[in-house]
């Protein structure tokens, strides 16, 4: 009986390979036979109203140029497995890919899968940073910068403050006494929330605690790798959020967009975010938001979305006439109007941005804060999702034991 069982599981596993076979050239033969869709497909992160003003934008290039463009919006998870796993196998369903890690582009670039952008846009017409950071060691540039999102602090909602006689913390005790506060309101679950989906929303906020208490250097030491995760200035920077989280100062990881709505129903007091969050439908009266950046902090993580274009695009002028019309001023200069949108373009006037758009870039163009490359984004790799995973360890078990764990992994990882 064991005999033949053994030889009817060998049957069904060669029958299942041969069904994979089948099924993936099935596929090959659909995408080389299939109707082409007219114009341009986009791929990016974005939804509700980041996308609806994004398709304004789009509009505005087909009225000018006659090319119909499609945008898909995709999860973190989804574009950064999806996309390589089609260029891969040598092929694009996108035209333009618009995602917002240096690090993934550059590996894409150096697996020759992109069309080189040096010859199609000014780079002198952006930060340095931005560009550098998708420059490769011949100083080829894979991407144009597109929108920047700063990450200024933790959002907060005015008239709560208002009512719960709470002061903006200008001292790193006083953001601590400010927690304190905030625990004893009626119906607040927690003081901090804590957003999450694949991780990322807690990076950023360790991150906030790595500059804001350990200084934007330590940050650019990290990702250098000149710094070790195991060394005492690190730790004693992780011992102060470890200790935080012990509290019960921050709130069980959840969806980062559901943590938005009930921070706005004041289940909780702040919640560290970037820019975008003035864009997002759950927040019912941006006049009513506010932030306040890490006390006496000198860094803050700077994110910038990038066009990079597929060399398998089947439309590879008209995907280079997009990327140049999204790197210009005039496209940055509309999303800006539209709000939750900083330009990377030095030609964007000051005066396309809104109030709390105008306060976040202010805050982050001061002398004494320096922008610093998102952390996890700008090493990426293993290194990326190990960090995320580590931080969700560290937040639904904040012992000291877990934290040395965590240190030690992001060493080993990091080399």
């Amino acid at each position: 009986m064991k005999k033949n069982a053994g030889v009817t599981r060998t049957m069904w596993m060669a029958i299942a390979v041969i069904v994979i076979v089948v099924i993936g050239a099935v596929i090959a033969v659909w995408y080389v036979a299939r109707p082409q869709p007219a114009g341009l497909t986009v791929y990016s992160l974005w939804s509700g109203d980041e996308e609806a003003n994004f398709m304004k934008v789009l509009e505005n290039f087909t009225e000018q140029t006659g090319i119909n463009v499609t945008h898909i919006g995709f999860s973190t998870q989804e574009l950064l497995i999806g996309v390589p796993t089609q260029l891969k196998a040598g092929a694009s369903l996108a035209d333009l890919v618009i995602a917002p890690w240096p690090a993934w582009i550059l590996d894409l670039a150096e697996d020759e899968h992109l069309v080189e952008v040096t010859d199609l846009i000014t780079a002198t017409k952006y930060p340095t940073g931005y560009i550098n950071s998708v420059k490769d060691t011949a100083g080829k540039i894979w991407a144009a910068p597109f929108k920047a999102s700063g990450k200024p602090g933790f959002w907060y909602k005015k008239s709560f403050f208002q009512d719960n006689n709470l002061e903006v913390p200008g001292t790193y005790q006083e953001f601590k006494d400010l927690l304190a506060d905030i625990m004893q309101i009626d119906g607040i679950e927690e003081p901090i929330a804590s957003g999450d989906t694949v991780g990322w929303p807690l990076s950023d906020t360790t991150e906030a605690f790595i500059m804001g208490l350990g200084g934007y250097q330590l940050q650019e030491d990290l990702i250098a790798g000149t710094v070790n995760w195991t060394s005492t200035e690190v730790r004693d920077v992780f011992e102060d959020l470890r200790q935080l989280l012990a509290a019960g100062y921050f709130s069980e990881p959840a969806e980062w967009q559901s943590q938005v709505a009930k921070f706005w129903d004041e289940k909780y007091g702040i919640y560290f975010m970037g820019s975008w969050i003035t864009t997002m439908s759950q927040i019912g009266d941006v006049s009513d938001l506010d932030f306040f950046p890490f006390p006496e902090t000198d860094g803050v993580a700077g994110s910038v979305d990038y066009c990079i274009i597929p060399k398998y695009t089947e439309n590879l002028d008209q995907a280079k006439e997009l990327l140049q019309y999204l790197a210009g001023a005039e496209a940055q200069e509309t999303m800006v109007k539209l709000g939750g949108f900083l330009g990377t373009n030095v030609d964007v006037p000051d005066t396309a941005y809104g109030t709390l758009d105008k306060k976040v870039l202010d805050f982050i163009s001061q002398t004494t804060v320096h922008i610093v490359p998102d952390l996890d984004d700008a090493v990426g790799g293993r290194f990326q999702t190990t960090f995320w995973d580590q931080l969700k360890l560290l937040w639904v078990s904040p012992t000291t034991g877990t934290l040395n764990s965590v240190l030690e992994a992001l060493q080993e990882e990091a080399g």
